[in-house]
């Protein structure tokens, strides 16, 4: 079987969804025989990647506001010209060094239109070389609805001019892209489902506990973590309670909150053994981001989700209220969530119904090789057609 050389994109900005999504993919691509390579551009997370891919750091940027509203170092100091363009280099050398097959970038252009400043040079490099790689975007099924005019009609631009592939990493029977993405009939490229891109199924739980409250990447959730803290602490029940504030989270804010700890209240930056401890807890209570979702789901475990709103976001919230319509969790939204409704909210969770059972598709990583694999088998290597220059767009970046 001819191996084939990927080259996976992904750049996270205040959670770890999109790096912990693409690195199930890239692992999945190591497994079916692919090379590959993957190019991130966030601060650092132990354990991302992965094992089997090579990895390119690019200097680390992330959001300066959970608005999303300009870019910044680990520093918080305003990235500018000099240092967009040692990234936009250092990701164009990469790809020339790696030579691939296939080009996977994750969101774009349906988001991450903060990098335009390094994607659209390599999307030219793409279309410049013969044979052309194949030019796919990797996008999760819910995205976060744009509300400026022109927006959509400009991803739907790139899209039709130069990518092959809409990898879509969801179960159509749950949500398709057009419920969050009105002009998806328009995109003349071939779209494709993948299922959800879960974990595989966890070992057992080493520890069990009644209430697992977990913040994702730690960068956003803040007021999630200060109202367990005093819910566990106002509780008048003999609840075993587990906290993972997420490795986002400054230190020194970990710090104050591990000081203020009240018994019966176990709290940690980080659990590698997530998955594993969410097969173990009574109810997971959680942000309503991709991959957490994606872990209650193999897990089948009761779940309360207070989907993340802050600046305009919508995509958790869709996603909250399509899976407590399935009965597959309940939800608590953001606006509510103070300690006494926290509370109010385990307490009628635990009580009420199991979660329905389901029958969503999470082998998304191992399909998204196989997909890739056959698109790739029928792609003529002829240097590609001629689609022209990019041509950058100047506005705000979100």
């Amino acid at each position: 079987m001819m191996q084939l050389r990927a080259f996976l994109y992904v750049q996270h900005l205040l959670g770890i969804g999109h790096l912990a999504r693409t690195s199930r993919v890239a692992a999945a691509l190591v497994d079916d025989g692919f090379d590959v390579t993957v190019v991130t551009g966030g601060a650092p997370v132990t354990g991302f990647p992965g094992l089997g891919a090579k990895s390119v750091t690019l200097p680390p940027v992330t959001s300066g506001d959970e608005g999303f509203s300009g870019l910044v170092d680990l520093q918080g100091v305003p990235i500018d010209d000099d240092f967009k363009k040692r990234r936009s280099e250092m990701l164009l050398q990469a790809f020339r060094d790696c030579r691939p097959d296939i080009v996977i970038v994750e969101a774009f252009p349906f988001g991450r239109r903060q990098m335009r400043f390094e994607l659209l040079p390599l999307i030219e490099a793409i279309d410049a070389t013969s044979p052309r790689p194949l030019l796919v975007t990797s996008v999760r099924d819910i995205l976060q609805e744009r509300v400026k005019p022109g927006r959509n009609e400009e991803t739907i631009d790139l899209i039709n001019r130069h990518f092959d592939l809409v990898m879509v990493h969801g179960d159509p029977a749950f949500a398709t892209i057009d419920k969050t993405f009105p002009l998806a009939g328009a995109i003349s490229a071939e779209v494709t489902y993948t299922g959800l891109v879960a974990a595989p199924p966890p070992p057992a739980a080493s520890e069990r506990f009644d209430v697992l409250v977990s913040v994702g990447g730690g960068a956003a959730g803040k007021s999630l973590v200060s109202s367990t803290i005093a819910a566990a602490r106002n509780a008048n029940n003999v609840w075993n309670w587990c906290l993972i504030t997420g490795p986002n989270l400054p230190k020194y804010e970990f710090d104050a909150i591990a000081r203020d700890a009240t018994p019966g209240l176990s709290i940690f930056r980080f659990r590698e053994d997530f998955a594993s401890l969410l097969t173990g807890t009574r109810l997971s209570v959680s942000q309503a981001g991709y991959n957490t979702v994606c872990d209650v789901l193999r897990a089948g475990c009761r779940s309360l989700l207070v989907p993340f709103a802050a600046g305009g976001e919508s995509e958790q919230t869709v996603r909250a209220l399509m899976l407590e319509e399935l009965g597959l969790a309940t939800v608590l939204m953001e606006k509510d969530l103070t300690p006494e409704g926290l509370a109010q909210a385990i307490e009628q969770a635990l009580v009420g119904p199991a979660p329905s059972a389901h029958r969503l598709d999470l082998e998304g990583a191992r399909h998204s090789a196989q997909i890739l694999r056959e698109r790739y088998r029928t792609w003529p290597l002829k240097g590609g057609p001629d689609f022209g220059k990019v041509h950058d767009q100047t506005d705000d970046g979100s």
